[in-house]
């Protein structure tokens, strides 16, 4: 079975792009989702991913940052998974995967050779053991340095942003939106007519109650729209 783990942090973030990096790589993954704080330990849809590994199943993630919050954590969740022959494959780390590791550890298999004799067969396994130790020590290495480098990035893109901002002012740019002025949906645009139309405040001969009910708005929702015609006929004199 191929997972694929996506997860956020902060609202203002976007999972949009980790499912399609995913999904075009391996098409057939199941998509499972998380939002959860970054200081948060509760991540319910991981914990139920972890319960129903089978052996030999895949966890696709978009980077090794959307394992855990921090190296160390990813690193220990990497070494229990991978003696437990669940493959993991990271999007933009691929020198990372679980092959990886596999496809070495293999080599030190085949140049491997059994004896009769215990000392010779004794030396073979402490052979065994530290090349694997030194192939997870590298893993380390890259878990952190990948960490490094996504932090790195979100370190870069705000220092980018505030420059840009800050070039925006000095340019006399307006940054943000200007107090006062209403954000208009599709949704305000297609019904905003309609209240001018029906209500008597305006050019029809409806009462609230009677276009609420007949545009199906909710009464702060209506009440809501109302008001900014109202503001809105102000400002333009009428």
């Amino acid at each position: 079975m191929v997972y694929g783990y996506c997860s956020i942090s902060t609202k203002r973030q976007s999972i949009e792009r980790q499912k399609r990096n995913i999904k075009a790589a391996f098409p057939e993954a199941v998509i499972v989702e998380e939002a959860y704080s970054g200081t948060s330990v509760k991540r319910p849809q991981w914990d139920r991913l972890l319960q129903k590994l089978k052996e030999n199943d895949v966890i696709v993630f978009s980077s090794i940052s959307r394992m855990s919050r921090n190296a160390g954590e990813s690193f220990a969740l990497y070494k229990e998974l991978v003696y437990k022959n669940i493959k993991l494959v990271f999007l933009n780390e691929r020198h990372i995967d679980t092959e990886s590791y596999r496809e070495a550890m293999n080599g030190v298999i085949c140049l491997s050779v059994s004896s009769e004799d215990e000392a010779t067969n004794n030396l073979l396994k402490g052979v065994m053991t530290a090349v694997d130790h030194f192939i997870m020590n590298k893993i380390e290495q890259d878990i952190y340095k990948a960490f490094e480098q996504s932090e790195k990035e979100v370190r870069d893109l705000s220092q980018r942003t505030s420059e840009g901002i800050e070039t925006a002012r000095i340019n006399g740019k307006q940054i943000g939106t200007v107090k006062g002025t209403v954000h208009e949906t599709k949704k305000s645009k297609a019904v905003k007519p309609l209240i001018i139309k029906l209500s008597k405040d305006f050019e029809g001969a409806l009462s609230d109650k009677e276009c609420m009910k007949l545009i199906g708005l909710s009464n702060n929702t209506y009440y809501k729209y109302k008001r900014e015609l109202k503001e809105d006929q102000i400002k333009r004199g009428a």
